[in-house]
């Protein structure tokens, strides 16, 4: 897929448009290493992401050699102690706009995510892997905890009991595995992982925008609440719908020439 627009390029990060799908591309060799500078960045990024119309569906990838290796270790170690939580909430916050992109995302991952980089993964609605990925939260390792989002969203992911396994452990997971205790989606030879992530994307590009939102919405708030809460959460979202000029063409479309067949417009 040739990228044919870039007006978003920072040093370490990218926004690419091409036919409807936005890619957040990391470029920080050797290991794509979560700096302040590379947070802020990818924060920015996310932002373009969720406001540009044209954008539909959005890939975050780390090019063919490494996702991201986590936070930037050597400028950790320089920080006092005093800044520490400040250096949290930041890193927590930046990637937290990926998560709050309000279209279907797609983690695109080569080699490593570990630390930082599963939880920048993790802040996607999907995680397509290579054969060779390794994932993992091993800041334990290092006396800290994971500190941007690993101990809120994968238990969420794949429930409370494996997810303090990997993190008290900090042991590093390869793909199969990561496949089948549901840290990855998919797992396919290196050289196709951007090819899957842009077909899974594709299917979205002429989809209802609002209703997708909407959806995801719903999901992602609904697991902060109980069932009740999460049930208004779904009527309310619902109903919002009901002014949008996607559902009026899906309904006719239906009524028409049966199910699958609407042109939607995003609006």
């Amino acid at each position: 897929m040739d990228m044919v627009d870039s007006e978003f390029v920072r040093e370490f990060v990218r926004l690419d448009v091409d036919g409807g799908i936005g890619t957040i591309r990391l470029h920080r060799p050797p290991v794509n290493a979560l700096s302040r500078q590379v947070q802020a960045e990818i924060a920015a990024a996310a932002h373009q992401a969720a406001d540009r119309a044209e954008i539909r569906a959005v890939i975050v990838y780390g090019g063919e050699r490494v996702f991201a290796a986590g936070a930037d270790i050597k400028e950790m170690a320089m920080t006092p102690a005093a800044e520490f939580a400040a250096q949290a909430a930041t890193i927590s916050s930046s990637l937290s706009v990926v998560a709050d992109i309000p279209k279907p995302t797609v983690a695109a991952i080569r080699g490593a995510a570990v630390g930082g980089g599963y939880e920048l993964a993790l802040c996607c609605d999907r995680r397509i892997a290579a054969r060779d990925t390794t994932v993992g939260q091993p800041e334990i390792l290092l006396g800290i905890i994971p500190g941007a989002g690993g101990t809120q969203r994968l238990p969420r992911l794949i429930g409370p009991a494996r997810a303090k396994e990997l993190i008290y452990t900090g042991r590093l997971v390869e793909a199969d595995e990561a496949l089948r205790i549901g840290l990855v989606d998919e797992v396919v030879a290196p050289e196709d992982v951007y090819a899957a992530a842009w077909r899974w994307a594709a299917q979205f590009v002429a989809g209802p925008a609002r209703a997708l939102a909407a959806a995801k919405a719903a999901i992602d708030d609904g697991l902060d609440v109980d069932l009740n809460a999460g049930l208004r959460l779904e009527t309310e979202a619902f109903a919002a719908l009901a002014y949008t000029e996607d559902r009026a063409r899906g309904m006719r479309s239906f009524l028409d020439h049966g199910p699958g067949k609407a042109t939607f417009i995003g609006r």
